[in-house]
């Protein structure tokens, strides 16, 4: 069982917190937050000791791995010094994303992970449901065929205006996932923004992407839309078909080619995902078991280097805008 602790105990870190306690694979020993009436109402809750620093409480703390969970300038800002400090300890660190707003920062938290042989993982949940499992077992059976193209989608609500740049850097490290995980690293990337009426933060975004393997895609992506009538819609199109995964894990849906005869799933109302929180609870789980049977670091899924090529399409995508030109997207 691993002994755990998580740092930064705002809304994230309270859901991060009772998935450890409910996961027979850990132990929560611990939070820690720099607020100490929040790490103390955490601590309160789940039994367990605060701490107001992350430098305490490894001093006092044996601990096997922790999550980040903190927040910062477009919800990355405050992720490097505690990632840093733990990887420098020596424990296994699940991170929230984005890995960081800082593109030198996430591959500073990249390398170190390499040099301290630890896991380090992202909290890249969208990826963690049965829909896009099998969907990703259609793709490597060769069920689509050869890959041609992605179609994403992902807007919601949100009036967030701290930065120009908090939509696409908080938000699209799911989307961009997402597409990763299906068709492989982008190469190259060409990206429009625009803000809406009275917006500081550029809070739309297409972005055209080239993937190593040829695939071609497309990101749109929206703080101004109502999530109420679909909040995320990824849709993969190969040489023998089709599939379009609707609202993250509530639909997924086969088209082939030659054929009118469709393949529909749907989360199940028995045994199913009772919700979005329960994204977390997969993705956790799994960290656990990977870090528990211990796999090669290269295999951990949704990994420190997953988050990290994410943050540099996001940042090639900046880019892009101010150039006006497609722009490479580092790949390593």
């Amino acid at each position: 069982m691993l002994k755990v602790a998580v740092i930064g105990m705002g809304n994230i870190g309270n859901i991060h917190a009772p998935v450890y306690q409910a996961d027979p694979l850990a132990e929560l020993v611990a939070v820690c937050d720099i607020l100490p009436e929040r790490a103390d109402r955490a601590a309160a809750r789940y039994g367990v000791r605060a701490y107001y620093s992350v430098e305490e409480m490894l001093k006092q703390e044996q601990l096997d791995a922790v999550s980040i969970c903190t927040a910062g300038v477009e919800n990355g800002g405050d992720h490097f010094e505690p990632t840093m400090q733990c990887l420098e300890a020596g424990l296994h660190v699940l991170g929230e994303k984005p890995i960081s707003n800082n593109i030198e920062q996430a591959r500073q938290m990249v390398a170190k992970a390499e040099e301290k042989g630890v896991y380090y993982g992202i909290n890249l949940n969208h990826r963690f449901v049965p829909p896009a499992a099998r969907a990703k077992q259609w793709v490597e059976e060769g069920r689509l065929g050869d890959l041609l193209l992605i179609n994403m989608t992902m807007w919601i609500n949100n009036p967030n205006d701290t930065s120009p740049w908090f939509h696409i850097r908080a938000l699209h490290p799911h989307s961009l996932d997402i597409m990763r995980y299906f068709c492989g690293d982008v190469v190259r990337v060409h990206a429009f923004f625009n803000r809406a009426p009275g917006r500081v933060c550029y809070s739309n975004v297409q972005v055209n992407l080239q993937f190593a393997n040829g695939v071609v895609g497309h990101l749109t992506g929206s703080y101004d839309a109502n999530p109420r009538h679909n909040l995320e819609r990824c849709e993969v199109m190969g040489t023998k078909g089709r599939f379009v995964l609707n609202n993250l894990y509530e639909e997924l849906t086969f088209y082939p080619r030659d054929s009118d005869e469709l393949t529909v799933i749907r989360n199940s109302i028995m045994g199913g995902l009772s919700g979005f929180n329960a994204t977390f609870t997969n993705r956790i789980h799994r960290w656990l078991e990977q870090i528990t049977a211990g796999v090669p670091r290269d295999q951990i899924e949704a990994s420190g280097r997953d988050g990290l090529a994410v943050q540099e399409i996001i940042e090639a995508a900046i880019r892009s805008f101010h150039s006006g030109c497609a722009e490479e997207v580092p790949v390593g």
